[in-house]
């Protein structure tokens, strides 16, 4: 199956707003780069290797800055629009759930099992665990967001969509908020199923674009696998296709970009 025409339109004009923006902001003039005296001075000590691949320093720090740019734009606003389009999705902020005080010792409990190895992360256990004893509902939980929310009348679905390389010390805070989260979620739900997700719109370990290794991907970050089961990460194409429904959604986003991200963009773009 391939992705219906409203969605690859839709999916084509969020391209279209990234790449306008970043060709905006493209460093076309080396005299207009910003000063970066720092930059410039640690430089130095790489200019012999630099100078094999680059022909102006100032115009390397500019580009970098650039990229980093992209990256931003990418993680913070072109991932979040293709997932809502895939699924029909939103970005939702919730505020003032409630779980009871023993769903919150449960929470704790779990996570400091968690970090002193007494238990794997084991995703039916945990929820068994959470959604347990949950009649007195007097504690009022952090407020939070999902970057991509659906539901149905069977399920909802949460999803946090990170960088490619997590630090290592948010895994920890990220378990203890999903787990309050779910628990909160179950007891404003009881009659759905609950499900919320750690996702990565690529893996940057793989040698093929689309392709991904999970078991690799979470050993790559420390403490990744110490709190969280293989089944509450979705990677690079299991992402895409989870969302979609459908199969090689990742390749058929990356043919969209394909097809409309070529140096004649701002020509057809004026036209």
């Amino acid at each position: 199956m391939a992705l219906s025409e409203a969605k690859i339109e839709a999916i084509a004009l969020q391209v279209i707003k990234t790449l306008y923006t970043r060709f905006k902001t493209f460093p076309n003039d080396p005299s207009g780069i910003r000063n970066a005296p720092f930059h410039m001075a640690f430089i130095r000590a790489f200019q012999d290797k630099l100078e094999e691949n680059v022909t102006s320093i100032p115009v390397f720090i500019s580009l970098s800055s650039w990229f980093h740019g992209l990256n931003t734009t990418l993680g913070q606003t072109f991932f979040e629009k293709v997932s809502h389009i895939l699924c029909d999705g939103t970005k939702r902020e919730f505020k003032m759930l409630k779980i009871s005080q023993e769903q919150q010792t449960t929470v704790t409990e779990i996570v400091t099992d968690l970090k002193n190895n007494v238990q794997p992360p084991d995703t039916f256990r945990e929820n068994g665990l959470i959604y347990k004893n949950n009649t007195l509902q007097n504690k009022e939980i952090p407020n939070f967001t999902a970057d991509c929310y659906f539901e149905d009348i069977e399920r909802i679905v949460a999803i946090e969509i990170k960088t490619v390389k997590p630090n290592s010390g948010i895994f920890k805070n990220e378990k203890d908020k999903i787990l309050s989260a779910k628990a909160a979620l179950k007891n404003a739900n009881p009659t759905k199923e609950i499900f919320f997700y750690l996702a990565f719109p690529f893996d940057p370990l793989s040698t093929e674009p689309t392709g991904y290794n999970k078991n690799a991907f979470m050993k790559y970050s420390i403490d990744f696998t110490k709190f969280f089961a293989p089944d509450e990460i979705l990677l690079a194409d299991e992402l895409w296709n989870f969302l979609s429904g459908d199969e090689n959604t990742m390749q058929q986003i990356i043919d969209v970009i394909n097809e409309i991200a070529t140096p004649q963009f701002v020509e057809n773009y004026d036209f």
